[in-house]
């Protein structure tokens, strides 16, 4: 049975020099017209809140109107007001109810929790004239629109950009597997090898025993190679991504399954630490390089 292939510091350094060259590059060159869009779209949508529902003064906001915002798809706007601004999740918790605009249109009592948990968390600095109790001027409107615009683009660039690069690599991963002969299988629960796809398949996210994989595979040899592919742009991101996560849950397989049935994988961009790639490798986790898949196919190939 062969052995899945380690690394050398000298081996991490040079790979994780190559992976963030990769990165770097592939940042610059991102269109700026990503940005520009979103922020022309926050920008509107908060010039509505301002303008057409109350937002230059939300203490005037009624439980009526609090539901025609959701309903209008303006509650992240609202949600921005704050300082910091609330997620979804939290918002619900702090105001004891959904956000559904059906329910708080039936809901006066939720809605008002809600407008009042926004007044408390509002941003005095960005909406100076509320604790006044005046009007905005007109500049002070524009540079609240465009702040709080500014806000909520950062938060939703950034956030489309990680799950845009996460599935990236998941279909990369997926496209050199059926490369290289292996066949996709509908993803199921794996709680036993008897549960996984074949030697030769491999399925998508899938619960495996306790944790989830991005992508389960069954190798010749029978053994399960459970990947996660884990994209990072920074040090500290990467100690989230590869540490606390993906060699974390290769402690937790190779406990419930064996060292002699499960190889924990995890394939890697972005910007990682070697001090953290040597600590992952440690805790038993195999690490390859989405730059560089031949590893993998090497690896592959050895467990016929």
């Amino acid at each position: 049975m062969i052995l899945a292939p380690r690394w050398t510091p000298e081996q991490f350094t040079a790979d994780a020099a190559e992976a963030r060259a990769i990165f770097r590059r592939e940042r610059l060159e991102e269109p700026l017209e990503r940005w520009k869009e979103a922020f022309a779209r926050y920008k509107m949508k908060f010039t509505r809140l301002f303008e057409h529902y109350g937002g230059t003064d939300p203490t005037s906001i009624t439980p009526e109107q609090l539901a025609t915002i959701f309903k209008d798809d303006l509650g992240d706007e609202l949600r921005y007001l704050a300082g910091p601004p609330i997620s979804a999740d939290d918002l619900k918790v702090l105001a004891e109810t959904t956000l559904a605009p059906g329910v708080l249109a039936r809901d006066g009592d939720a809605a008002q929790r809600i407008i009042e948990t926004i007044l408390q968390a509002l941003d005095s600095r960005r909406f100076p004239w509320i604790g006044e109790h005046r009007p905005p001027t007109e500049a002070e409107k524009v540079a609240a629109i465009v702040a709080s615009a500014a806000m909520l683009t950062r938060q939703r660039v950034q956030t489309d950009r990680a799950n845009e690069s996460k599935d990236a690599q998941e279909n990369t991963v997926k496209a050199f597997l059926t490369s290289i002969g292996f066949t996709e299988v509908p993803a199921r629960q794996i709680n036993t090898l008897t549960d996984a796809p074949l030697s030769g398949q491999f399925c998508g996210e899938a619960q495996v025993g306790s944790r989830k994989a991005d992508v389960p595979v069954r190798l010749y040899d029978g053994r399960l190679l459970p990947i996660e592919c884990k994209v990072s742009n920074s040090s500290t991101n990467s100690i989230k991504r590869l540490n606390n996560d993906a060699a974390v849950k290769a402690g937790i397989w190779t406990r419930e399954f064996g060292t002699n049935q499960i190889v924990p994988a995890a394939v890697l961009s972005g910007v990682f630490k070697v001090q953290h790639l040597i600590q992952a490798q440690h805790g038993n986790l195999t690490i390859f390089w989405a730059y560089n898949l031949t590893e993998l196919e090497k690896f592959i190939e050895g467990t016929k």
